[in-house]
């Protein structure tokens, strides 16, 4: 098994201050207990002429669980953001002997993520996962339960947890949603730990189960080779404070599809480190977006190719790029937070994702945190729904 490498020494981090808000994990006392409702702990009688049965409430014994794990535990209760990325360029640079490929490219966090609430469980057992879209698996095969896994594997560690996945990241997008969740719940469980693992181990066995999990250990961004598991964590060589936009279309473009239609002999042969010389030097621009993925992905779903000409069409120097991000399906427009008219006028187009984004860092020790604004928007859309 490969072996992930960060390029920099950091150790580990600030648990999150934010407590759980109402949802189907269980609420939370003022005092910090986890309980599940507020019914009044006393056995319910049922009397009739023949017998008298008592039957007992059936959350009396899960409180009292709940209530121990909190006694117990220094931390109960964990509510972290969880960003996705994109590619600024990707290069290919060729193909390995285990069948995957080398690759060449800077990853960047960008502010559009998720949000992973974490509860210690009484049991020692098995993790519990719901989330607020379906289709998503919610057992072995989602990556936030691997993860779980895979720390308890490596640290001897006995936690297991209630997890609620508030998706905001579409899948099948090119933009590392899954993977972020992953690297998100390795930082709660050595959290919940008491830090136990430094942030190099994490990086490193994170590879164990996806090639990007390991680059959200970066702080933000990273000139990523190997299979994308070699990280060298980097300064932002772009101002976080330029707008993108995000459009993604409904069909997804399967990664295995699109890497069986790649051709190393097509691809470009400019040297990455070139690429993000000239964008440390220079900035973002359409000459250095390069993705080596984009042709593949296009054969797979030709509408994509049309999407990303049409918005380059339609941009009249609204983005300074506009360029595929991963393996698809995001195009990705920098420069602007607003997408081409067309977008909303024309009927192919109206149930595309559309997202406006901005580049995001964390600091030292510390998780990656939501931007105020993208919270903000989040509480105001809540509370629109809630008095509709």
């Amino acid at each position: 098994m490969a072996t992930a490498h960060l390029l920099c020494n950091n150790h580990i981090f600030n648990p999150s201050r934010h407590s759980f808000s109402k949802s189907n994990l269980p609420s939370t006392r003022p005092s910090g207990s986890v309980y599940f409702n507020q019914r009044q702990r006393v056995p319910l009688v049922k009397a009739t002429k023949k017998q008298l049965e008592i039957v007992y409430d059936p959350d009396e014994r899960l409180n009292k669980l709940a209530d121990d794990v909190d006694k117990n535990a220094p931390l109960s209760r964990l509510t972290l953001f969880s960003p996705c990325k994109i590619n600024v360029f990707l290069r290919i640079t060729s193909k390995r002997e285990d069948g995957y490929h080398d690759l060449a490219s800077l990853f960047h966090v960008i502010s559009l993520g998720d949000t992973i609430k974490f509860s210690l469980s009484p049991s020692k057992s098995k993790d519990r996962l719901s989330t607020n879209v379906s289709g998503v698996p919610l057992d072995e095969r989602n990556l936030v339960i691997k993860a779980l896994n895979l720390y308890r594997k490596k640290t001897g560690t006995d936690n297991f947890f209630w997890i609620h996945l508030d998706k905001k990241v579409p899948t099948g997008a090119g933009l590392g949603g899954g993977s972020s969740n992953a690297a998100t719940a390795l930082w709660a469980a050595n959290q919940f730990s008491g830090g136990i693992a430094t942030e190099n181990d994490l990086l490193e066995w994170s590879s164990e189960i996806g090639s990007d999990i390991s680059f959200f250990f970066s702080h933000g961004a990273a000139y990523c080779t190997g299979r994308g598991e070699i990280v060298q964590d980097i300064p932002s060589p772009v101002p976080l404070d330029i707008p993108m936009v995000l459009i993604k279309p409904q069909e997804a473009c399967p990664t295995g599809e699109v890497y069986k239609r790649f051709r190393l002999d097509q691809t470009s042969q400019v040297d990455p480190l070139t690429l993000l010389e000239k964008i440390s030097n220079s900035g973002i621009s359409q000459d250095v977006c390069i993705n080596d993925l984009e042709p593949p992905a296009f054969e797979v779903l030709p509408s994509l190719k049309r999407l990303k000409q049409r918005i380059m069409a339609a941009s009249r120097g609204q983005y300074d790029a506009v360029f595929m991000s991963g393996s698809g399906s995001t195009i990705v427009g920098i420069g602007s937070p607003d997408p081409p008219q067309f977008i909303y006028d024309d009927e192919d187009y109206k149930d595309v994702f559309i997202s406006e984004a901005n580049f995001l860092t964390r600091e030292p020790n510390q998780w990656y945190k939501e931007p105020a604004s993208t919270a903000a928007c989040d509480a105001t859309s809540e509370f629109s729904l809630s008095t509709e």
